[in-house]
């Protein structure tokens, strides 16, 4: 077996610097010289994705494992009201990934771009790194205000300074209870390891540090100015020009004619399609509901530069931008999933160091241009390491638009540099996000609320539609192709309509008994779940439905509450879009016109959670943009299978004959849409009115129906939720843990494709492009109509023994039509 040098041995060698600590350290950490009259060496990490090019799943897998290790630490609550901090430039990106590991916590990172218009709301000095002021930009003054635990990230822990400079300005400003630090490394001396006890002694709160490896390193005496000989010594014998100690390789070496090169026309430029408003990264802060539609983004994004790249690129290097270090991650990690080459990640950087040409030393090239950001501390020199020489066939430059000038463009600049050495030089530009200014030109009055018989078959005081009429639009698309267009990037799900589930003669049969059977058993949890509303949360609640499949379960609660209590509620239905959020203006409408706190938010059940933590997310933004409060995030449902939710009727995953069918149970609504050639900034979102269908039409049947046994069950429900609310009801999260597993067990490895529970799998049959149904083993008539439609459908049913839901459906992953295998290709016979 080859012995492989290890990259801090030149260094330690000439130096006398030692490392030691845990075995993994070396296999984390190299050595080279700076350029710093404050310190001679510099630690190079092997797994952050900045000096050296890495494995994008390498990068990301070990700061999302630091960040669930600090989700274990706080426990699920306090990690639920966490902000995590990232230090720039170096740990912006592993910061990002520490965050997404914590689970629903914002994310903010330091930086030294001052952006005009946005207030300072913090900043710190690193007193040994080239470049010492960080500036805290966030764009919502209140993110570092609360009062949960503050989560600071960087590469390196080692004097601690950093550190305690941040918490001490902080604390000062926005004092808390708890702070956790977290390193890639854990490199204090001796001496330093009691200063952070100290500090959180004197401060009077708990600082916890979470690393990924312990280890110190010992200096000799004199070993800066010896460094600063060698590192002298050393530049005064390097060739002359923009590149140094390059390595000419094979993989380098092009066979296109020269007028081809991308040297001579710059950069191909590939049009991410970067999802509109969407922040690059953390500079003004990121929110766990940008990261969804972030992850919704993606596949397609990749998709485009897999297009662009060269035909037959064994090699390709995805290159970010200094502080711009996540996006480019996310987006090479994608990358990676989806292409034969191999994929390496990293980032240009304003540190200068020493580049030699050794296989003990860690920075082995290094490529020098200028900045091109137009930086507040003026024009300088930037680098990119360990690019040259590395026989990438394909370089993919990741800059944001702030960053795209002229000077990226010259002969001496980056793509001029990264040309001379790979055949194929891309560039993706994602927008840089600058916070907006509050709009002065916002309607003062948004339109009073749809209501039937104008707009579904529901009375007029059942509910009101906050939702714009958009049947005169055709929007309805075929299954497969909505499907493909889903899958590839090419549309989100909320831009079209599924064509409408006509119901044959027997499952409509199915349907009248499915509601025959389990009406009593549904008019029970509505009771319950409408007793619990009204002990816990108002004595005179705002029903508020998701729309649409919340819609049928609001009008039933509000019949409960007037048949028991003699309650006439308000009741609405507002759209929410996985991916995209609540509709805000839904919001603006119901505060101008109700008490905030009074509002209940109303679904038909949950699955995984995936609308929970959109609704949660989506509030919480609302609220910090708007200056309102009082909205209670929490839904209601029927049945909470998933363990997702407080307040619920149930958590038993039965039939909920509402799931059968789609706008003929619901009004005649169709699902909501979200597309910006229809909905402007200050509309509703959009709906359809299916009145031609009204001859199917069940809605108001299946409510009667149910609110016929609200007397037979009444003391029953009563009783039911009296024992709920002495029950401890904390979610658990165990459909989400489900379906992860799930996902991964069938190689899907994308949640969204696994809709678990009775209903979700219902609507997977009728709406989507199904591969396969999950069936507890021993499922009874609960399963009848989803066994119907799969046989229609030709979709296998595959029992299953434990499992936590009655059935799950799967979605057809990497969908294309005639595609029937896992991996997305045909299968012939």
């Amino acid at each position: 077996m080859k012995n492989v040098v290890w990259t801090g041995t030149w260094v330690a060698e000439r130096l006398g610097v030692e490392l030691v600590g845990d075995e993994r350290l070396s296999d984390l950490l190299g050595l080279a010289l700076r350029r710093n009259p404050r310190r001679a060496h510099l630690l190079v990490s092997n797994v952050l994705g900045k000096h050296v090019p890495q494995s994008p799943s390498v990068v990301y897998g070990h700061g999302f494992a630091l960040g669930r290790r600090v989700r274990e630490l706080l426990g699920a609550e306090d990690a639920g009201a966490a902000v995590v901090i990232g230090y720039a430039e170096t740990a912006t990106g592993l910061g990002h990934c520490v965050a997404d590991g914590v689970g629903l916590a914002p994310y903010l990172h330091s930086t030294r771009r001052p952006v005009p218009g946005v207030d300072t709301a913090g900043g710190f000095e690193e007193s040994h790194s080239h470049a010492t002021s960080h500036l805290l930009l966030p764009e919502n003054p209140a993110l570092l205000a609360g009062a949960g635990p503050l989560v600071l990230v960087d590469d390196e822990f080692s004097t601690g300074n950093t550190v305690l400079n941040t918490i001490r300005d902080l604390h000062a400003r926005y004092p808390r209870d708890r702070y956790v630090v977290v390193a890639l490394v854990d490199m204090r001396s001796a001496a330093d390891l009691g200063r952070l006890a100290e500090f959180a002694t004197e401060i009077g709160a708990r600082v916890d540090l979470v690393t990924a490896a312990r280890g110190t390193v010992n200096l000799p005496e004199g070993v800066l100015e010896k460094g600063q000989a060698l590192v002298a010594e050393h530049e005064t014998t390097e060739a002359t020009g923009t590149t140094e100690n390059t390595r000419t390789t094979e993989n380098t070496k092009t066979t296109e004619p020269a007028d081809n090169r991308p040297g001579h026309h710059g950069a191909a430029r590939v049009e991410l399609g970067w999802p509109r408003g969407l922040p690059d990264g953390g500079r003004h802060g990121f929110t766990p509901g940008q990261r969804i539609r972030l992850d919704a983004a993606l596949p397609a994004m990749a998709a485009r530069v897999a297009e662009a790249l060269p035909e037959g690129a064994r090699r390709v290097l995805v290159l970010g931008f200094e502080e711009l270090m996540y996006a480019p991650l996310r987006l090479a990690r994608e990358l990676e999933q989806v292409v034969s080459a191999e994929v390496r990640y990293s980032t240009t950087t304003r540190s200068p160091v020493l580049a030699l040409d050794d296989p003990g030393y860690a920075i082995r090239t290094r490529l020098v241009f200028p900045a091109h950001d137009d930086p507040d501390d003026g024009p300088g020199e930037r680098y990119a390491y360990n690019v040259a020489g590395a026989g990438f066939d394909a370089v993919v430059a990741v800059v944001d638009s702030a960053a795209d000038t002229p000077a990226l463009h010259t002969p001496d600049g980056l793509l001029a540099q990264l040309a001379e050495h790979t055949p194929s030089v891309l560039l993706a530009v994602v927008p840089a996000y600058v916070p907006a200014r509050p709009s002065t030109e916002r309607p003062s009055m948004l339109p009073e609320p749809l209501r039937g018989p104008a707009f579904s078959s529901y009375a007029p005081d059942e509910v009101g539609w906050l939702l714009q009429d958009l049947s005169d639009v055709t929007l309805e698309a075929p299954t497969e192709e909505r499907e493909e267009a889903i899958q590839s990037g090419g549309a989100h799900y909320a831009e079209s309509l599924p064509v409408e589930y006509q119901p044959s003669p027997q499952y409509q049969e199915l349907f009248q008994t499915a509601l025959g059977t389990s009406a009593a058993r549904i008019a029970q949890a509505v009771g319950a779940v409408t007793e619990l509303v009204l002990a816990e949360r108002s004595p005179h609640p705002v029903l508020v439905s998701l729309a649409r499949a919340g819609t049928p379960v609001g009008v039933l609660m509000r019949r409960w509450a007037q048949h028991r209590h003699g309650l006439d509620l308000p009741h609405y239905a507002v759209s929410i879009v996985r991916g995209r959020g609540i509709d805000a203006n839904a919001l603006r409408w119901l505060a101008a016109h109700h008490d905030p706190a009074d509002v209940v938010f109303v679904d038909g059940w949950t699955g995984k959670g995936a609308i929970t933590r959109e609704l949660t997310e989506a509030i919480r933004e609302f609220e910090s943009a708007e200056g309102v409060t009082g909205f209670d995030p929490e839904i209601a449902v029927l049945a909470d299978p998933g363990s997702c939710v407080r307040t619920y009727g149930t958590r038993e995953d039965f039939l909920i004959p509402s799931a059968c069918l789609n706008s003929t149970v619901s009004g005649l609504i169709s699902r909501t849409v979200l597309r910006s050639d229809l909905v402007g900034e200050y509309d509703f979102h959009g709906a359809k009115f299916y009145r031609e269908l009204a001859g199917s039409d069940v809605s108001v049947d299946f409510l009667d129906a149910v609110a016929a046994h609200f007397p037979d069950v009444a003391d029953a429900a009563c009783a039911q939720a009296k024992e709920l609310l002495a029950t401890d009801r904390t979610p658990t999260w165990e459909g989400w843990a489900a379906v992860e597993r799930i996902s991964e067990e069938y190689e899907i490895h994308d949640v969204n494709l696994v809709k678990p529970g009775v209903g979700e799998t219902t609507r997977v049959l009728l709406r989507r492009v199904p591969w396969k149904i999950l069936a507890r083993a021993g499922a009874g008539t609960d399963l009848d109509h989803v066994r119907l439609l799969a046989q229609q459908r030709g979709v296998p049913v595959e029992e299953v023994d434990e499992l936590p839901y009655t059935c799950v459906g799967l979605i057809h992953p990497k969908y294309t039509r005639g595609a029937t295998g896992a991996d997305g290709k045909a299968v012939t016979v």
